[in-house]
């Protein structure tokens, strides 16, 4: 399975714990930033899962866990984690800004950790999820640093600078 850039996905093999919610690397996790709050018995949104582990921590935490990706793949991965988590995650394999299924003002909190970078058109993502949250909760998001723009963590040396920080063009 490949390794999303910018995701919380884990490479094939790699085992990660899955006890809070993680917001990405050296950033503190839930347990400790306290964002989302006590999720027992909420509706909460996981967009962009990835291979589903903030979702198991949601569902661990007693949440009612929606997780959404793009990625058939991914989606496979998250029902594999919460099968070995033996937590209910409701998944669905659609673009984040296709929200359909979901009624209006019916999610307490929902999350989006480094996946806003793989979307062409936010602004429908942001309509998409004011639709659907409740009035006045919380939806949290975590995006990488902006020089992270800068390397290619697909390439052989990962850490080599590859643009400028001043290039204008749409980074791939």
């Amino acid at each position: 399975m490949a390794w999303p850039p910018f995701s919380v996905a884990a490479p094939a093999g790699t085992s990660l714990p899955d006890d809070s919610v993680n917001y990405g690397p050296a950033i503190p996790r839930e347990a400790e930033l306290r964002l989302l709050g006590d999720v027992s018995g909420k509706r909460v949104l996981d967009l962009g899962c990835g291979a589903g582990r903030n979702a198991v921590a949601l569902a661990r935490a007693g949440a009612r866990t929606i997780a959404v990706d793009e990625s058939a793949e991914q989606v496979g991965a998250a029902r594999a984690a919460a099968d070995d988590a033996g937590v209910k995650i409701e998944l669905h394999q659609a673009p984040l800004a296709e929200l359909a299924f979901l009624r209006a003002e019916t999610i307490d909190a929902a999350i989006c950790v480094g996946a806003l970078t793989r979307v062409a058109d936010i602004g429908r993502v942001f309509r998409q999820l004011h639709r659907v949250l409740r009035p006045e909760h919380h939806a949290v998001f975590a995006v990488p640093h902006p020089t992270f723009a800068l390397v290619d963590p697909g390439s052989e040396d990962p850490l080599q600078v590859r643009r400028s920080a001043f290039e204008e063009s749409a980074w791939p």
